[in-house]
């Protein structure tokens, strides 16, 4: 169906299309009567006329479009983001346009260029290992970029995240106060600073204790998940383990880990206690409350949105990373 436009508004209205354009970008300066300018507004709405976006972008040098690069969409914790995402630009007149990287770093380039040239007026990213130089570019030609959930030190842009070395610390400290025989945190092998800090927060509270837990970690990469775990849980647990806690520094972690505590029937909290890291829909499958940290996505969302178009209106390259609160969201999965 062919799409109305001002023409068809001025055809009916009996006005210049000078005039419509007028009253329907509300320039002021103009003898338009108020009984046309109602005439005009009426007109359009009754036509259903919606603006050309492309067309108002190329007068006002911005298209109104904000793209987000994600690391996985798969992921609860990312589909959710963007969803939040979406909803805070729209308030500001913003459409966005989504695009999930898989943790590659030639295909988060190759997103990252593909929206710049197509008059994207900003970009929230969660970088990938490997980025730097993508995001180096991206400053150089000041284009405005907010990093949101991870951030790459080298690189002047500034990012959202959360205190991820504080709460693992905190969560890690409550798991040692339980006097555990063992301590065992499952995360990443990778150089991504966010997930490194989680680690962080574990071997500081670890080494601050006073009563001395035996300590193992897993560490998996980011491809082949599932196996891993699986594999490395049947070597540290073996079928009968006694008086031990998992700590999942992710849910995609815990997810495949929970899926292999029902496989071989070790309960929880009664053989092992479990703490995880990020929420998802799928611990509610789980037969016993997960305790678990819960990101603040609303807040993360609405900051980023923005911070980006605080940098749409005057860029300024900045590092500044703004750090938000995580929170333990206690359930029933720690003895």
């Amino acid at each position: 169906m062919k799409s109305t436009s001002i023409k068809d508004i001025a055809k009916i209205a009996g006005v210049s299309v000078a005039t419509v354009s007028y009253v329907l970008n509300k320039k002021e300066g103009q003898k338009i009567s108020e009984a046309t300018k109602a005439r005009i507004l009426q007109i359009a709405k009754d036509i259903n006329y919606q603006p050309n976006k492309a067309a108002k972008g190329l007068k006002t040098s911005k298209s109104k479009l904000l793209g987000l690069v994600v690391a996985d969409i798969s992921n609860e914790f990312y589909s959710t983001l963007a969803r939040k995402i979406e909803n805070e630009a729209l308030k500001l007149g913003y459409s966005l346009i989504i695009g999930s990287s898989d943790e590659n770093a030639e295909k988060f380039q190759m997103l990252v260029e593909l929206f710049s040239q197509q008059q994207v007026d900003g970009l929230i990213i969660a970088p990938v290992a490997g980025s730097e130089k993508c995001l180096n570019d991206l400053v150089t030609k000041e284009y405005p970029v907010v990093m949101v959930d991870r951030f790459i030190e080298e690189v002047k842009i500034p990012a959202i995240v959360i205190n991820n070395k504080e709460i693992s610390k905190k969560a890690t400290q409550k798991l040692i106060e339980k006097n555990f025989d063992t301590l065992v945190y499952i995360g990443y092998k990778t150089s991504l600073a966010h997930l490194l800090d989680r680690e962080r927060g574990f071997d500081e509270a670890v080494s601050n204790a006073e009563n001395h837990s035996r300590t193992e970690k897993l560490l998996v990469g980011l491809k082949g998940i599932s196996e891993e775990i699986q594999d490395g849980l049947q070597v540290l647990l073996g079928s009968k383990p006694k008086n031990t806690a998992l700590y999942f520094s992710s849910n995609k972690l815990a997810v495949s880990g929970l899926k292999y505590l029902l496989q071989n029937d070790i309960k929880v909290p009664q053989d092992v206690s479990v703490l995880a890291f990020d929420e998802t829909e799928a611990y509610s499958l789980f037969p016993t409350k997960i305790t678990f940290l819960q990101q603040p996505l609303d807040e993360m969302a609405e900051k980023a949105v923005e911070v980006l178009d605080a940098l749409i209106g005057q860029y300024q390259a900045d590092g500044t990373m703004t750090i938000l609160s995580s929170e333990l969201i206690e359930g029933e999965s720690i003895k």
